[in-house]
């Protein structure tokens, strides 16, 4: 079974230091570490979310401090992958690259000069429709049976829309590395399934604000039940958590660490499509816990379509 994620990352609500990162929230889904069958396939992905600000809660946006701030984005991420037949470090080795095309709405109460809460502006509104940042991806895994393992490395390449001074930004406009690995229990015998995927995010500094997000720990996980030779229903999540402040003359608010949670459901359904084995997969997740961090709720919808041979499919039994 492949892994039914979006293996993407954007900025989801603001640059970086208005509280999002650049790792995605859920980007991770079930069977994550799970092997392919070689050749191409493309990932196309929705995502929506929706997030706001607690009330009279300060953050830094593409340079200026806004306060009470509301977001919708909706972006698509399209990922062309290429596993690799040949064994790496005896495992099977995997390349992609993320490309996003999205559209932002965002509204902020007050636009502050700074800290100190001089009122610049009320009611500030914009939106955005553009391209977002680009994401190359490698992974290896492997397989014991039951276990499955996964590392990988993402770099955050800094081409998206980005302007300073705007309130939406499809770009984070700065580089970034994060590095992790995965688990995946699969039983094929009763088809219980749980993955757990835990990564580490370096920042570097956005030169257009001369600020630097702090660095950061996260988690995504997931537990699913097959109900049938194509169906599966769970549950996901995931946790972050930074671990460094975040500094430069730019970083007016402080250290400013944040962290959230989020849970909720999921469903995956693979089907054929002429000789292709096609996965689809839904989950939802409502955020909780969050400091110095919008807080709302998400979705994503992704379709996985092999191209150059069939993915394996592991509820095949």
């Amino acid at each position: 079974m492949i892994a039914f994620a979006c293996i993407a990352a954007s900025a989801e609500t603001q640059a970086d230091e208005g509280g999002a990162s650049f790792w995605l929230p859920g980007q991770f889904g079930s069977f994550s570490a799970t092997l392919t069958k070689p050749g191409l396939s493309l990932s196309l992905a929705y995502h929506y979310a929706s997030t706001s600000t607690a009330p009279g809660k300060n953050f830094e946006i593409g340079g200026r401090i806004e306060t009470g701030v509301n977001a919708r984005t909706n972006l698509l991420f399209i990922t062309p992958t290429y596993t690799f037949s040949d064994s790496v470090l005896g495992g099977q080795a995997a390349i992609s690259i993320t490309g996003i095309f999205g559209h932002m709405d965002a509204s902020a109460d007050a636009t502050l000069a700074g800290p100190n809460g001089n009122v610049l502006s009320r009611n500030d509104r914009s939106s955005l429709t553009g391209i977002g940042d680009l994401f190359p991806f490698g992974t290896i895994r492997w397989n014991e049976g039951n276990h499955n393992f996964m590392t990988y490395t993402m770099l955050g390449v800094p081409v998206g829309n980005y302007q300073v001074g705007h309130l939406t930004n499809l770009g984070i406009n700065h580089w970034s590395v994060d590095i992790g690995g995965g688990y995946t229990y699969f039983n094929t015998q009763n088809g219980r399934e749980f993955s757990v995927v835990a990564g580490f995010t370096r920042n570097f500094e956005n030169h257009g604000t001369q600020y630097r997000n702090g660095n950061n720990l996260h988690l995504d996980w997931s537990i699913s039940q097959l109900l049938a030779k194509h169906w599966h229903i769970g549950l996901v999540g995931y946790f972050y958590h930074q671990v460094t402040g975040d500094s430069g003359s730019g970083a007016l608010l402080g250290d400013f660490k944040s962290r959230v949670g989020g849970i909720g459901p999921q469903a995956g359904y693979q089907f054929t499509i002429g000789k292709r084995e096609v996965h689809l997969n839904i989950r939802g997740y409502k955020e909780f816990d969050a400091q110095n961090r919008p807080e709302g709720w998400n979705a994503w919808l992704t379709l996985t379509i092999p191209i150059g041979s069939k993915l394996l499919a592991a509820s095949q039994n």
